[in-house]
């Protein structure tokens, strides 16, 4: 069974209740990391879950709400045998290496050994457990990929944008897949007040007309603005002005089966 257990949902300012966008994807015993904000170690905790079974961190992009708690994980399991591939843009990775020398989290002392891996757009790659992954470029900042992800057992297909604007090549990347986690985040009007958004980020509305016209069965809406004032009401209702799919409006520490 696959499980996505979201540690966070909001975008880079967190709110009482939602703390920046990252999740894990559930496999068995193994957990594959997406982005590494902060509390990351414990989040896993929460969710009953071993953070020693990590077996990957897929990095998104370099904006410190994606990778703030690299160095923090890294150092909590320190003294634990083990071994972490991470997987990003040329970028990223240059930029999570730099990271952890800052703390001195390469030495020999430091148990848990992170092998980088660096992902060209359109790579494909494998994963632990016959999960086979493809990134794809998101034109949110140089360093971003998005991230197509098969389950070879299972027969499953999910699809994460990352942090992207509306983006019509990854919707067609991204048509029929069983599962879209998608950056969605703030209603049309407050993208009217604040124009530049168009070019980082995507809109409720838009998400439910472009995930209509790719015939996504489920979509899964997150990095919610949280310096913004709207309602997770409003996002639902925009995109149910034209999305008719399953949607699933997550929560921090929620499990979505896939």
């Amino acid at each position: 069974m696959i499980e996505l257990c979201f540690l966070g949902t909001g975008g880079s300012v967190a709110t009482e209740n939602r703390d920046n966008t990252s999740f894990l994807i559930k496999q068995d015993d193994e957990l594959f990391l997406i982005d590494c904000p902060g509390g990351v170690f414990q989040k896993i905790k929460r969710f009953n879950l071993d953070p020693r079974n990590v077996a990957a961190i897929l990095i998104t992009h370099i904006h410190p709400d994606h990778v703030y708690g690299l160095p923090s994980l890294v150092h909590s399991l320190m003294l634990d045998e083990g071994r972490i591939r991470l997987y990003g843009s040329e970028e990223s990775v240059r930029l999570c290496r730099d990271l952890l020398d800052l703390f001195h989290l390469r030495g020999k002392k430091i148990k848990t050994r992170i092998e980088f891996v660096t992902l060209d757009a359109g790579e494909s790659f494998e994963l632990e457990g016959s999960v086979l992954g493809t990134s794809f470029k998101v034109p949110h900042s140089p360093s971003s990929l998005a991230f197509h992800f098969r389950f070879k057992k299972e027969r499953k297909d999910l699809v994460y944008s990352g942090d992207t604007p509306c983006d019509p090549s990854l919707f067609r990347y991204a048509a029929g897949k069983d599962c879209l986690v998608h950056d969605c985040s703030a209603p049309s009007r407050v993208f009217k007040d604040y124009p530049s958004l168009k070019t980082m980020h995507t809109h409720s509305l838009q998400l439910g007309q472009h995930a209509q016209g790719s015939g996504i069965k489920c979509l899964v809406p997150c990095h919610f603005f949280g310096e913004l004032d709207f309602s997770l009401r409003e996002i639902e209702e925009e995109i149910r002005k034209n999305y008719t799919g399953k949607l699933i409006i997550p929560e921090d520490f929620e499990r979505i089966p896939l």
